[in-house]
């Protein structure tokens, strides 16, 4: 699995317009071969981080080469971020757990 972190802060009075892009970007994403799964967070300062997961780096390089998102990714440079960082990393180990509640239990 490939998981790329996109951090970024948005320039102020963008978010109008940047919302209905990244609503789009989200539905695209998602009709790529290979995508798993992405989910945004705002932190308190601002700050705006993307995880996202596609089964192979074949499949990032389809989303990254996607025409219309190339040209998300010039309107970002050219007007939403004041700054950006993208991270693409291989995950090494993959654990997860789930309680059950009491009542599934028999």
């Amino acid at each position: 699995m490939i998981v790329t972190l996109f951090r970024s802060r948005l320039n102020p009075d963008v978010l109008e317009d940047y919302a209905p892009m990244a609503k789009r970007m989200s539905e695209l994403a998602q009709t790529i071969p290979g995508y798993i799964s992405h989910k945004g967070f705002v932190a308190e300062d601002g700050e705006r981080v993307t995880v996202v997961e596609f089964e192979t780096e074949s499949a990032l390089r389809e989303w990254s080469l996607h025409a219309e998102h190339a040209q998300a990714k010039r309107r970002g440079i050219e007007s939403f971020f004041s700054n950006y960082r993208v991270q693409v990393c291989n995950v090494i180990r993959d654990r997860a757990w789930t309680a059950t509640s009491k009542r599934d239990t028999p």
